[in-house]
């Protein structure tokens, strides 16, 4: 029997579903052969026809079996806890996303407003994640929700996730390879590394060869508001269309796949106490950082100073 997808689309722009479509290795085509997913929804690839509310309740009823319920966006419960503000025939759809995620063997929040709120929370408080606020477990399925299987919500955060992540792991646990959480209930396998890791300015980084303005070569962490030795994800590992990344196309990285993102500072701005970044490096204590970067400084190769090393 094959295996069924339900696909919703909560509050967000739609980032994630585009992006999917710039799957390349394998594409959307190709993972839809591999692994014979039957689409009982999707708000962009289903007929429009096709009445989802007849499905919705099959599925309420065991009529029809859900392995993999994805939700997109975030869970919106206002105003006043009523949810009327996003709603599907005049019904509330957290009603439908309370539904669905109960009879789902698997569930999965796609990008960072469907894990933790993201910047729908940001525009609107009443905006929640499946199963956080935040840095916060709870959520709107509360902290002790698990899927038929087992699984809290399995979180793919990004704004968007890398499609290369969202197949992978759906194509994973599908599979039944457990892939390891972290705190915030995001596999390992794709956000335990920095994006600071593969960024082709890591050697200005590490010899404190800093930027002050867009265009330039050397790093953007210490003046231009780069997150990239402060959140993890596989940015720098997978790249977007196989060729670029924010950091390589000369982009600070803004932190979107942190459970804080987006904060409440400007994107392009290092908060600094005397030009030292109040936000140091993930694991670094501050009495050795400030060591460490006053003798890479003083030691900087004149080749970077002249930005002659490519990125």
């Amino acid at each position: 029997m094959k295996p069924t997808l339900f696909w919703l689309q909560g509050a967000g722009c739609g980032g994630d579903t585009v992006a999917l479509l710039n799957a390349e290795s394998p594409d959307i085509i190709e993972t839809q052969d591999a692994l014979r997913f039957e689409i009982l929804h999707h708000p962009f690839f289903s007929d429009r026809n096709a009445d989802s509310s007849v499905i919705i309740d099959q599925i309420s009823s065991g009529q029809i079996k859900l392995d993999v319920f994805c939700l997109e966006g975030a869970i919106t419960l206002g105003p006043e806890g009523t949810g009327m503000f996003q709603t599907v025939q005049g019904r509330p759809k957290h009603e439908i996303i309370r539904i669905l995620a109960s009879n789902a063997r698997l569930v999965f929040a796609i990008g960072t407003c469907a894990s933790y709120g993201g910047i729908s929370h940001a525009c609107d408080p009443d905006a929640i994640g499946l199963q956080f606020t935040g840095d916060q477990a709870g959520g709107f399925l509360g902290k002790d929700f698990r899927s038929l299987d087992g699984f809290p919500v399995i979180n793919l955060p990004g704004c968007p996730v890398h499609p290369t992540v969202l197949i992978g792991a759906v194509s994973g646990y599908l599979h039944a390879n457990d892939l390891p959480l972290n705190e915030f209930q995001a596999p390992l396998e794709y956000y335990s590394m920095l994006v600071h890791q593969g960024c082709t300015r890591n050697e200005y980084h590490e010899f404190r060869v800093e930027e002050t303005d867009f265009g330039q070569t050397g790093c953007l962490f210490y003046h231009l508001g780069c997150h990239g030795p402060l959140a993890h994800g596989p940015c720098n590992k997978l790249l977007w269309n196989n060729r670029n990344c924010k950091t390589r196309n000369g982009v600070p990285c803004f932190g979107c796949t942190q459970p804080t993102f987006p904060k409440p500072e400007p994107f392009f701005q290092t908060p600094n106490i005397a030009g030292l970044p109040i936000n140091l490096p993930d694991g670094v204590d501050r009495p050795h950082y400030l060591a460490y970067k006053g003798m890479a400084a003083a030691a900087a190769p004149e080749r970077l100073k002249q930005r002659k090393s490519r990125v």
